[in-house]
């Protein structure tokens, strides 16, 4: 499919009200990561079915994974603006619908919902902020970014936490609604691309073999081990599927004209290093906010408002350390700071991992905040690495991708880590388990955490050093 389409080539807005714009757009997708978690006893109470609610997570995170690849190149096909207003709105729409869900089945599927809206903003609204940023502005702009996830770390838990107690876990998707419309107003009205009409290639036969590719392959690993056995008929055949697919995808993808996915991401060192590291951030990420506060619920009993306060310390140590990352990044290189984010993830999930028969909130607090100190060492240089690397035409597909990785590598974990706390709890409800059961059964899951974080740290090391300029440089034309 040949359309007439847009692409940017400047923006007439000032920079301040379009930052603001991409932090209230980024702060949906903050809150609704770190509020449904401390909700799941309530919502399990009223709804039932306990053995599923990892699908609340995963069924969001599916929805996000096999869209953000097909926004991405949207995004540099029709520009930024469009794409990202398609996906706050559909985000609203999920979010409205999960309100009113009335059985799990209606709650997951509306889950899915959001995550397709949250697969346009994310990656949309990182890759404006490498458009109109140069690299050695990124190191002040990521302070600002660093304060959504801030406040929402605090806000998202301690929301969930208030509505579980209340017994009105309904509204942790109804405070998305005014989020929403004020994100989608701000940007609409301070965000306007100036653009130039040129004819581009829509791949429409790629777009729709990737979607389908990877619905089947996430969802066979998703369910195995929890909904099915992996050995099972429905598990076998999901990944066969998915592999024929995934196949007829790399064919098509061959010939095409503007591929949805192009391959030289997987072929360059700089971008395939970074594209795992992404994988392991979302495993760690997913393992941590699913079953952080499960453990301290069903291990010590406390409310959902305290173990929603001891994950914040997660999203608390992130953006701390993204504030400064760029002072780091621009002295000592991309990889450097890095690794230290790496050491640092290693260490905090190794003193979860050794502590989970001894549990303590402020042991589990102390451990989270080193984890998210190190993600926000991590996660920040090596996505600004990948982003730094391309121009303006390749730039949202490069995000996209690395924002793709991240959601899979939190399915891939969700599901891991859900057969392995299954496999020890068994059907029963969370309320019901001894804590001696919920201490192993996240002793397990803790250290499939650190597995992941030592896998991710080999990944780091395998990235090419690469310095950016020290100071600011005068701007792409596509970025001013």
């Amino acid at each position: 499919m040949t359309s007439t389409s847009t692409e940017a080539v400047g923006f007439r807005s000032e920079r301040g009200p379009v930052l603001i714009s991409v932090m209230l757009s980024t702060g949906l997708v903050a809150i609704d990561a770190t509020v449904l978690a401390t909700a799941v006893p309530s919502i399990v109470g009223e709804l039932g079915g306990f053995n599923q609610f990892p699908w609340l997570f995963s069924a969001y995170l599916l929805g996000q994974a096999v869209t953000t690849p097909i926004y991405a190149k949207l995004s540099d096909v029709f520009g930024r603006k469009s794409i990202l207003l398609l996906g706050i709105g559909v985000f609203l729409l999920g979010s409205i619908l999960c309100a009113v869900a009335w059985n799990m089945l209606a709650l997951i599927a509306f889950r899915a919902i959001q995550g397709i809206g949250a697969g346009a903003v994310q990656p949309t609204a990182m890759t404006i902020v490498g458009d109109i940023y140069t690299v050695a502005e990124r190191a002040r702009v990521q302070g600002y970014l660093a304060s959504v996830w801030a406040v929402s770390s605090v806000v998202g838990p301690m929301l969930g936490g208030t509505f579980s107690q209340l017994g009105i876990w309904r509204g942790v998707f109804l405070i998305n609604i005014p989020l929403c419309l004020v994100a989608a107003w701000m940007f609409n009205r301070h965000f306007t691309e100036n653009v130039t009409r040129e004819d581009r290639s829509v791949d429409v036969a790629g777009a729709l073999l990737l979607a389908a590719a990877m619905t089947s392959l996430v969802l066979a690993i998703l369910g195995g081990g929890q909904t099915w056995a992996w050995t099972s008929v429905p598990s076998i055949t999901a990944f066969a599927v998915g592999a024929v697919l995934l196949a007829a995808f790399l064919v098509v993808e061959r010939r095409a004209r503007e591929p949805i996915l192009p391959m030289w991401v997987f072929s360059r060192r700089l971008l395939c290093a970074t594209t795992v590291v992404a994988l392991g951030v979302g495993a760690i990420l997913m393992g941590l906010t699913s079953y952080v506060p499960t453990y301290l619920e069903g291990a010590l009993r406390v409310t959902p408002i305290v173990a929603g306060l001891a994950l914040a310390a997660l999203t608390l140590g992130w953006p701390a350390t993204a504030a400064i990352a760029g002072k780091f990044y621009l002295r000592w290189g991309f990889k450097r700071t890095s690794m230290l984010g790496a050491v640092l993830v290693i260490a905090g999930a190794s003193v979860l991992a050794a502590t989970a028969h001894r549990p303590n909130v402020a042991t589990v607090a102390v451990a989270c905040f080193v984890i998210g100190g190190g993600m926000g060492l991590l996660a920040v240089p090596t996505l600004i690495a990948a982003q730094a690397s391309v121009g303006w035409n390749e730039r949202g597909i490069v995000t996209g991708t690395n924002m793709f990785a991240r959601s899979l590598g939190s399915a891939v974990g969700v599901a891991i880590f859900g057969a392995i706390a299954n496999s020890i709890f068994g059907a029963g409800d969370v309320t019901s388990l001894g804590p001696a059961l919920i201490q192993s059964g996240s002793a397990a899951v803790f250290l499939g955490v650190l597995v992941a974080a030592v896998a991710t740290a080999a990944a780091v090391v395998a990235m090419p050093r690469t310095r950016p300029a020290p100071v600011a440089v005068t701007p792409e034309p596509h970025a001013v």
